[in-house]
């Protein structure tokens, strides 16, 4: 092609305004053609690859799942009252022990003395009751009214005789004399009288009785004195308090053990109690019985449980729920102090609808929402009231239908109306490279 011809020196007007007018054409002509050379098509529309899944109905209860610490059901750290040497130990560490059986002596030479000595002298206290009731007491209430007899006989004697006088005065046979002699001795022997009344008075109500208590003070006090050594001698014996297993012994024989400090630990440890911690809106679902179960490490199959207690108040520091379990160890394959995992079945649901928990968006506001995919193929928020969870498992209360499908993985950051497809997770295709399969109204592949 020749090129454009160019203006010449001496051409017309109008032959220079035709040439340059050509150019003007070449140049727009030759701009529209590199437009619609860079022109590209619309990127096509990205479709996102999700799981979904019909929400199911069937039976569902509720697990709630903890950690907790095994701890014995009754344990005993005992400890001496009295400091001294051990001088025999009769059980080693993981030992079994019954109630009551003995399981080291400390030295006692000396308690055993004391407690000796106070024997002794309980017993003559005993003795000495024993006099002060049968005979001295006795002899002397006894001795009290023979000399109120005594000197009842004696003013009769004196009463008489002064009467007798009177008569021989009166008579002239005797002097005045005589009569003054018998009166005085009648006052005498009234006085007597009086005085043997009073003691013999005094001894039934006061002095008998006051002998008898303080007898038997001086006889309660050496008892309690030989008790107290008695005792006191008897705490150099250690004996178990339950039964169940020596977990520990820090000492030897011939070390001294200290008063107040743990010398023999004994536990119960065939129950053992899973206690953990649970917040209060899910203990209020919970009962005494509820059957649960504890997972040990090392051990293959979850352990059957109880609930055996529920505080009745709350953990100050947590504001939590303590809750213990028992579970039974005859076997011994649990340890006192494992940490476990306890799983309790709380609710049950006899036809609930659920969804794979997953599947659920927690927005700020705490609000619940899922992703399900409508007839047009593209995803769409629904809102949700959540009930019991069941592992892997949520009931939904209100919100989606059997017919729905629910967008189970994948939708996390979904916009509205995203459209989706079935597939393997990961998968993407672009609207123009898309393969046939859409997915349906009900969520399936066509």
């Amino acid at each position: 092609m020749e090129p454009f011809p160019k203006a010449k020196p001496g051409m017309s007007r109008s032959a220079s305004r035709c040439v340059a007018y050509g150019w003007a054409a070449l140049a727009l002509t030759g701009a529209a053609l590199l437009a619609a050379g860079c022109k590209k098509e619309a990127p096509p529309e990205t479709v996102v690859t999700v799981q979904a899944e019909h929400p199911e109905q069937g039976a569902m209860a509720e697990h709630i799942i903890a950690d907790a610490v095994l701890a014995a059901q009754a344990q005993a750290a005992i400890t001496p009252k009295i400091t001294a040497p051990v001088r025999k130990f009769y059980v080693q560490r993981g030992a079994r022990v019954k109630a009551g059986e003995l399981l080291a002596e400390l030295e006692s030479a000396d308690l055993a003395a004391a407690a000796l000595d106070n024997k002794g002298s309980y017993e003559a206290a005993q003795a000495a009751y024993e006099t002060a009731t049968k005979a001295q007491v006795p002899e002397d209430a006894q001795k009290a009214e023979l000399d109120l007899a005594q000197a009842k006989v004696n003013l009769d004697l004196n009463e008489s005789i002064v009467k007798a006088r009177k008569e021989l005065f009166a008579e002239g046979a005797i002097p005045g004399r005589d009569l003054d002699t018998a009166e005085t001795a009648l006052v005498q022997a009234q006085a007597a009288y009086d005085a043997a009344a009073k003691h013999a008075e005094s001894m039934k109500a006061v002095t008998r009785e006051a002998a008898l208590k303080t007898a038997q003070g001086e006889l309660t006090s050496a008892e309690g004195k030989y008790k107290g050594a008695a005792a006191t001698a008897g705490y150099a014996e250690i004996r178990s308090p339950i039964d169940g297993f020596v977990t520990d012994r820090p000492l030897y024989a011939g070390e001294t053990a200290a008063a107040g400090a743990p010398l023999i630990t004994v536990m119960d440890t065939t129950v053992l109690l899973a206690k953990t911690h649970l917040a209060q809106s899910l203990v209020q679902r919970l009962k005494v019985g509820d059957d649960a179960t504890a997972t040990a490490p090392g051990v293959d199959e979850p352990v059957p449980a109880k609930i055996s207690m529920i505080s009745p108040a709350l953990d100050p520091g947590s504001t939590t729920v303590e809750v213990w379990l028992k579970i039974n160890n005859n076997s011994g394959a649990l340890k006192v102090g494992t940490p476990v995992k306890v799983t309790v079945t709380g609710r049950s649901v006899a036809n609930a609808l659920k969804i794979p928990i997953g599947a659920v968006l927690t927005g700020q506001d705490g609000s619940k929402t899922v992703m399900v995919i409508a007839s047009d193929g593209a995803a769409h928020s629904k809102p949700v009231t959540l009930g019991i969870q069941d592992g892997d498992d949520v009931q939904v209360l209100s919100g989606l239908s059997p017919a729905d499908t629910v967008i189970t993985s994948g939708s996390y950051g979904m916009d509205e109306g995203t459209k989706v497809k079935i597939g393997p997770a990961g998968d993407e295709d672009k609207g123009g490279e898309a393969d046939d399969k859409k997915p349906d109204a009900g969520g399936k592949d066509e």
